[in-house]
């Protein structure tokens, strides 16, 4: 079984804002894969499902971002999961817009979801890293992680959520796997070559 984590803040407030990439992503995820409706558990909404066969659980902690790790870890306790099978779904600052990476364990970088997770479960739970991009500036970062994504953002939003949906079935095979058919359905396709007719065909 997987426990597929999304990290954000609960409430119509906070919905569109980066910081809430991570409820997108494991939304966008249930949702291509049939996943039972939301219900409260956990401290969070939860939905049931499976992907490419195994079995999956969706949660988004309604903790809001500080204490996510509450829910995570009386959820993982239920299911009798290690955090080898908990998968978390993050914002990340230092990761160019539109870029996923993934990988087990690791530091927090000054992510208050992260850190909370790592308090209740330990680090070695496995995470995606989604790129929010950086302001450029320090002073920015705050307003630039807590503010919304503006319109434009979502040309290239809309498509990455759909492509870590269609690459979720990867998540069962290990990470570097989900990363590269991430990044394998979001590059621009190559143009086909034209194809010369043979002799007497019609071109």
């Amino acid at each position: 079984m997987l426990l597929l984590v999304g990290l954000g803040n609960p409430g119509e407030k906070y919905k569109r804002h980066r910081h809430n990439v991570g409820f997108m992503a494991v939304d966008a995820i249930a949702d291509a894969h049939g996943f039972a409706p939301s219900r409260k558990k956990f401290q969070g909404d939860l939905r049931e499902g499976e992907i490419g066969g195994l079995k999956a659980i969706a949660l988004k902690p309604a903790t809001y971002m500080n204490d996510s790790g509450q829910s995570v870890g009386a959820a993982m306790r239920f299911y009798k999961l290690t955090p080898a099978d908990v998968i978390v779904f993050h914002d990340e600052l230092d990761l160019a817009a539109g870029k996923v990476k993934a990988k087990l364990g690791g530091g927090n970088a000054g992510h208050n979801g992260l850190r909370s997770i790592d308090e209740h479960i330990g680090n070695e739970f496995r995470r995606v890293r989604i790129g929010i991009g950086h302001p450029g500036d320090k002073t920015r970062v705050t307003g630039h992680v807590l503010g919304e994504f503006a319109k434009s953002d979502y040309d290239w939003l809309d498509r990455l959520l759909a492509a870590m949906a269609k690459a979720a079935s990867f998540l069962a095979d290990g990470d570097a796997r989900f990363a590269t058919a991430v990044a394998r359905e979001l590059a621009p396709q190559k143009e086909k070559r034209a194809v010369k007719p043979v002799a007497g065909e019609t071109p």
